[in-house]
C-alpha cells in the first residue's frame, strides 16, 4: 500500500500538469492568420499573407498548410507548402498575393494539416475598387494611457487620468464605430529619459508601468488597473488589430542595453497578454527622426531591430513590427532606411503636412520612402496627425488642440500611396458624444462628428 501512494500521487500530478499544459496551448491558439495590412485594403496593393504555426508537442511536426480564397476548394487555392516545425517552437509561413481585379468582400482561410489533426483561422477582407493604394480614410489610431507631457496634453491628461478600465473599453467601441480597427498603444512603461543622458545601466530602470508587471511592479498613478487588459479584450470584441507596445525605456535609444531591456518586456508582454486574437503585432516606443540620428545612432538602430525582430519572431513570427519615425532630413539618411528596413515590418512616419522648406515636400518624401520600404520588402504606412500645436507661453510646450477637419482631408486626398493610414491620436483628440468621459471637452466631439460624417459619405461614394 505504501508503495501505491507515491504512484498515485506521481499520476495526479502528472494529470495537473498536463491539464496546465492543456490550458496553456489554449491560450495560444496553434495556428494564427495575419493579414498585412488588415481589412480594408484597396485593389492596388500586394496583401502580405502569414500564418503562425506553434507546435507545442514535445517532437518535431510535419504540418501541410494552405491558403483559400473564400472556399477551400482547389480553385481557390491561394498558396500551399509543407513544413517540419520542431518541438515547442513557432515557424511562419507567409506569401504576397496581389489584390487586383479583387474587389469585394472575401475570407481568407488557413488550413493547416499534421495527419489527421487539422487547424483553421480565418480573416475577413474587404478589398474597394480604388485606382491608389490608400482607403481615404483612418484606418485605426494611437492610444496613450496618459501623455507623456502635462503641457501637450494639458487639455486631456487630468481627465484620461480618472479613465476606468471600463471608460477604456468603451472609448475603444467608440473608436470601432469610425472604422478606427487598428490600435496601436503608445507606450506601457513611462520612462522620461533621453538616449545618450540616461544613467540606466549604472542606477538601474525608474519607469513606471501602465499594467501589472512582474518586471517592474511600480505603477503609473491612473485609476485603470489594467487599460491593457481592457483595449485588448474590447478589440477582441469587435474583431479590431492591437500593435502592443514594447517601450519606453529611453527616448530616441536603441542601445545594447536598451535592445535587452525590449526582449525580457516584449516576452512578459507575450506571457501575459498573447491570447488575444487583436494582439496584431509590436510596436517600439521610442521613435525617432527621419535622419536617424548620427552615425552612431544609425548603427544602433539598425542593430537593435536585426536582433529585437527576429527575437520576438521566436515567439509570434507572423506578428508585424512597426517603428514610427518623423518624415523629415530622410535625405541623409537613405543608406542606413536600406539596411534597417529588412527587419521592419512596418515604417509608419509622421509630419508630412509641416516639412521644413529645406527638406523635400510631403509628396516627394513619401515617394523616397515608399521606394525604400519597397526595395526592402517592407511596408509603409502613414501616421498622419489629428491635432494642431495650441501656442502656449513662452519656454513651454505647446498644448495640443484637436486639428479642423480639413487638415485631416488635406491630408488624406494629398498622400494616395500608404496602403494604411493611422492617426495620432484618438483620446483627448477625438470622443464620441455618447462617452460618459469626454477626455479634451467639446471641440473633441466636434472632430469626431465631422469626421464621422465624411466616413458615411465616403462609403456611399463606394456603393
Amino acid at each position: 500500500m505504501l508503495k501505491i501512494i507515491p504512484l498515485l500521487l506521481t499520476l495526479f500530478i502528472c494529470n495537473i500538469l498536463t491539464a496546465q499544459e492543456q490550458t496553456e496551448t489554449k491560450n495560444k491558439p496553434a495556428v494564427s492568420l495575419t493579414l498585412i495590412p488588415p481589412s480594408p485594403v484597396t485593389d492596388q496593393i500586394m496583401l502580405d499573407i502569414r500564418a503562425g504555426i506553434r507546435n507545442e508537442t514535445a517532437s518535431p511536426k510535419v504540418y501541410t498548410v494552405s491558403f483559400y480564397l473564400d472556399e477551400e476548394k482547389i480553385g481557390n487555392l491561394l498558396n500551399q507548402s509543407k513544413i517540419t516545425v520542431n518541438s515547442l517552437v513557432a515557424k511562419a509561413v507567409k506569401f504576397r498575393w496581389s489584390t487586383k481585379n479583387k474587389a469585394g468582400p472575401h475570407k481568407v482561410i488557413l488550413v493547416c494539416k499534421n495527419g489527421k489533426k487539422t487547424f483553421r483561422s480565418t480573416q475577413d477582407i474587404s478589398i474597394i475598387s480604388y485606382a491608389i493604394r490608400s482607403t481615404k480614410q483612418i484606418d485605426g489610431a494611437w492610444i496613450n494611457f496618459y501623455h507623456w507631457s502635462d503641457e501637450e496634453g494639458k487639455h486631456w491628461n487630468p481627465d484620461i487620468k480618472k479613465m476606468t478600465d471600463d471608460q477604456w473599453r468603451e472609448l475603444i467601441s467608440a473608436q470601432h464605430k469610425l472604422e478606427m480597427n487598428v490600435i496601436v498603444m503608445q507606450e506601457l512603461f513611462r520612462n522620461q529619459v533621453y538616449v545618450d543622458s540616461q544613467t540606466i545601466e549604472r542606477d538601474g530602470y525608474k519607469g513606471r508601468a501602465f499594467y501589472p508587471s512582474e518586471l517592474y511592479p511600480e505603477r503609473m498613478p491612473i485609476a485603470a488597473k489594467d487599460p491593457v487588459e481592457a483595449v485588448l479584450s474590447e478589440a477582441d470584441k469587435n474583431n479590431m488589430h492591437v500593435f502592443v507596445a514594447v517601450g519606453l525605456y529611453a527616448w530616441f535609444d536603441f542601445t545594447k542595453g536598451s535592445l535587452d531591456w525590449h526582449k525580457k518586456i516584449a516576452k512578459e508582454l507575450w506571457d501575459k497578454y498573447g491570447h488575444h486574437p487583436s494582439f496584431y503585432g509590436w510596436y517600439v516606443s521610442e521613435e525617432m527622426d527621419g535622419g536617424l540620428g548620427d552615425e552612431k545612432h544609425r548603427t544602433q538602430i539598425v542593430d537593435f531591430f536585426a536582433s529585437f525582430s527576429k527575437y520576438v519572431k521566436t515567439l509570434a513570427p507572423e506578428k508585424p513590427v512597426m517603428l514610427a519615425t518623423n518624415s523629415h532630413s530622410v535625405r541623409n539618411a537613405k543608406a542606413t532606411y536600406a539596411k534597417l528596413l529588412p527587419h521592419l515590418d512596418i515604417l509608419c512616419p509622421f509630419g508630412f503636412h509641416r516639412m521644413p522648406k529645406t527638406d523635400y515636400t510631403g509628396e516627394e518624401v513619401a515617394a523616397v520612402l515608399q521606394k525604400l520600404c519597397d526595395d526592402a520588402g517592407a511596408h509603409l504606412w502613414m501616421d498622419m496627425e489629428v491635432f494642431d500645436f495650441e501656442k502656449g507661453a513662452p519656454g513651454t510646450l505647446d498644448a495640443l488642440v484637436p486639428r479642423p477637419i480639413k487638415g485631416l482631408l488635406s491630408d488624406l486626398h494629398r498622400f494616395p500611396n500608404f496602403e494604411k493610414i493611422l492617426c495620432y491620436q484618438y483620446p483627448g483628440l477625438m470622443n464620441s458624444p455618447d462617452m460618459s468621459i469626454k477626455p479634451g471637452g467639446e471641440n473633441t466631439v466636434k472632430l469626431f462628428m465631422d469626421y464621422k460624417k465624411y466616413l458615411t459619405d465616403l462609403q456611399t461614394s463606394r456603393k
